[in-house]
């Protein structure tokens, strides 16, 4: 197996023309245009190579290095109740391995592909060095089929973060695993940890993979439109999955898993895109849940990560009340709670005493009616069904733009030396999710430079809601609000973020619905040189 490792890529004389890995790299998105003569669109941004990439690495002070090997493999994967399929994993699990490390550790982890495919990993939520953060065609060159590549890079801030490709729709297989930084100075006082995994399969039932559900949506709708003002809310065309889970009509490709009629208040309107035939808590079904094993009066923390690919959850633990201290890795003023909202990508952070009994915790699969189940048991007594729907799913749901950020991680007050509007465009009618609209060109950059306080307009022109994530940074939400890296824009809203551009270097900006991003609701913040 061969290794690329970062001295080859740097070494490989990518940066020619200012246009960095672009210009050398595979795997550059479909459509990229070529800009004949005059000076490239490139020119004058930091490349991932640059020296200041370098000089950023070197103020973190790398600590002591924590090693990883991982491997990528397609393996069969037990989703418990007698169902197997055949996916892509990291190993034979899932989620993947767990990986932990200190604030101030050097993360070394060496990823073999022997998936038939090329790969990457991406660290969602990691404020790290640009050539570490695992985008083919912008920041490394795919790691193909049969080669290996060393992520090596500081990690500086604690919290619930989680890995997955940024190759294709790769994430909506296996392919993901949590990452646990933990805070050498931890503040909050807990007995036990409960690290859990959401998310929507569909990879290997009946023939669907993401890939072909990719290749269905993509197709649109035949004119029907659900992402643009006038859609057609709530009808159900033939071969599309109804949100009531009535058997789809077949297709060349496995079952149609077009979704019709999902809807949510919390989401603004229409829910999904894709009717999934499983949700699951750490890799489990509903009808062979895992189960946690605590004392009555143990004190839990629960990490809460939405590895979805289309789908938010409702999450809920029967019989308790949460304290919300945590979202997207950042500390925020504690917050009672009955239930959280998650899109795809959030992570949340909670406290919670436990009860004597046994307890469902139930994820919804927000508008679509199915769900996932996990078990909390403390004592003896009957498991809950997979049908259990706790009645605190109906009481308070808090969401990330409700909560305040703790006092010790807030932005310090100054009106933002730029703007950048990003209009959220594209319809379920044509597929064509796209920013500005314009699908997304890894050539094409939105000029930022170090030291200045960049606010993102967030302009959500469609009728769908979509979780716009920064690579490499933290926003700050309005007035005070939590610091994301992942946020909701609900349809016909305005979503104003706020960061400091102290991290150099080429980052993406895109929905993580893994098949708008993958359609082209992408983008890249360029600093300038």
């Amino acid at each position: 197996m061969s290794r690329i490792t970062r001295r080859t890529v740097l070494g490989a004389g990518l940066a020619t023309a200012g246009t960095g890995l672009l210009a050398a790299c595979s795997g550059s998105a479909p459509g990229h245009s070529s800009h004949g003569g005059g000076t490239p669109p490139t020119a004058g941004y930091l490349t991932p190579d640059s020296r200041e990439i370098v000089a950023a690495e070197a103020l973190r002070r790398p600590g002591p290095e924590r090693k990883v090997k991982l491997t990528a493999v397609e393996t069969p994967l037990d989703l418990g109740g007698g169902r197997t399929v055949r996916s892509w994993a990291y190993g034979d699990r899932l989620p993947g391995s767990e990986v932990r490390v200190t604030a101030g550790d050097t993360l070394a982890l060496t990823l073999a592909n022997s998936l038939p495919v090329p790969t990457s990993i991406h660290w969602h939520g990691l404020a790290l060095r640009n050539d570490m953060d695992g985008v083919p065609g912008l920041t490394q060159r795919d790691i193909r089929a049969g080669a290996s590549f060393d992520y090596r890079f500081a990690v500086t801030h604690p919290g619930t973060y989680w890995f997955h490709p940024h190759s294709g729709v790769q994430q909506d297989r296996g392919l993901y695993a949590p990452l646990i930084v933990e805070d050498p100075r931890e503040p909050l006082a807990y007995d036990k940890e409960w690290v859990i995994v959401l998310d929507d399969w569909v990879d290997g039932v009946d023939g669907s993979t993401p890939d072909s559900v990719l290749a269905e949506l993509g197709a649109g709708m035949g004119g029907m439109d659900h992402g643009a003002s006038g859609g057609m809310e709530g009808h159900a065309m033939p071969g599309m999955q109804p949100a009531d889970g009535r058997s789809p009509s077949p297709a060349p490709y496995g079952p149609s898993r077009m979704l019709m009629g999902a809807r949510s208040e919390l989401l603004g309107g229409d829910a999904g895109d894709v009717a999934y035939p499983y949700y699951l808590v750490n890799g489990r079904t509903a009808e062979d849940p895992e189960t946690f094993t605590a004392a009555p009066g143990d004190r839990i923390r629960l990490r809460i990560i939405n590895a979805g690919g289309d789908t938010a959850f409702r999450v809920a633990l029967g019989g308790h009340r949460l304290t919300v201290t945590h979202t997207d890795g950042f500390p925020v003023e504690q917050a009672p709670a009955e239930a959280l909202l998650l899109g795809m990508g959030e992570r949340f952070d909670a406290l919670v005493t436990a009860g004597d009994g046994v307890f469902p915790l139930t994820a919804l699969a927000e508008g679509k009616g199915g769900a996932a189940l996990a078990v909390l048991r403390t004592s003896g007594g009957a498991a809950p069904t997979a049908s259990v729907r706790p009645k605190e799913l109906s009481g308070t749901v808090v969401q990330a733009a409700r909560l305040k950020a703790a006092e010790s991680v807030r932005l310090a007050p100054r009106r933002p030396d730029r703007t950048i509007e990003l209009g959220l465009t594209g319809s379920m009618g044509a597929y064509d999710w796209a920013i500005n609209g314009q699908r997304y060109d890894p050539a094409r950059r939105y000029p930022v430079r170090s030291g200045e306080r960049v606010r993102l307009a967030f302009v959500n022109r469609t009728t769908m809601w979509h979780p716009m994530h920064l690579h490499g940074h933290t926003f700050a939400l309005p007035d005070g609000g939590a610091r994301k890296d992942t946020a909701i824009v609900l349809p016909g809203r305005r979503l104003d973020v706020d960061f400091d551009a102290d991290n150099p270097g080429l980052w993406m900006v895109h929905c993580h619905n893994v098949y708008h991003a993958e359609s082209g609701m992408m983008t890249v913040l360029g600093y300038r040189k």
